[in-house]
């Protein structure tokens, strides 16, 4: 495969093995939400999100660009949470096309009881498992990447 992609045999199974990772860790942390907060990773993400803006909301657009998530997934996921009381839905005062995203007491209640146990889980499946060195090497791969990705001249929310 090598020959013909451009790709070295080191780097697909350095590939490989990142979205190997990627995929059991991103399963092993949605084990754990499931089971301790009874809540999807998709519902934590959102919460977090809210839980860390000012006044605890967000215009859906935002939301979407934090979350880098389509409109529509925004929209689809915040419709279940609306329905669970996590989330609520308002419209914005100053834009009659915006729609404000806002964390409810029991959205609130979610996300802090999550945190600790989601806290825990990448302790004990990332952070304890790296060296200091490596993570220092992950963070540095990771903003370069993304460097690549989102340019610092291109504005995400346009």
């Amino acid at each position: 495969m090598a020959e013909t992609t451009g790709v070295t045999e080191q780097e697909w199974d350095a590939w490989r093995s990142f979205i190997s990772m990627r995929r059991q860790l991103d399963l092993a942390l949605e084990r754990q939400l499931q089971r301790d907060a009874d809540i999807s990773g998709s519902d934590y993400s959102v919460l977090v999100s809210l839980f860390e803006a000012e006044n605890k909301q967000l215009r859906a657009r935002e939301l979407g660009t934090v979350l880098a998530w389509e409109k529509s997934r925004v929209s689809h996921q915040v419709s279940r949470m609306e329905k669970r009381g996590l989330v609520e839905r308002r419209e914005c005062d100053t834009d009659a096309r915006g729609t404000w995203i806002e964390l409810t007491p029991a959205g609130s209640r979610a996300v802090l009881g999550a945190m600790r146990e989601h806290a825990t889980t990448l302790r004990d499946y990332f952070f304890d498992v790296l060296k200091p060195e490596e993570l220092a090497v992950i963070k540095s791969a990771s903003d370069r990447v993304l460097d690549v990705i989102t340019p610092a001249n291109c504005d995400a929310t346009a």
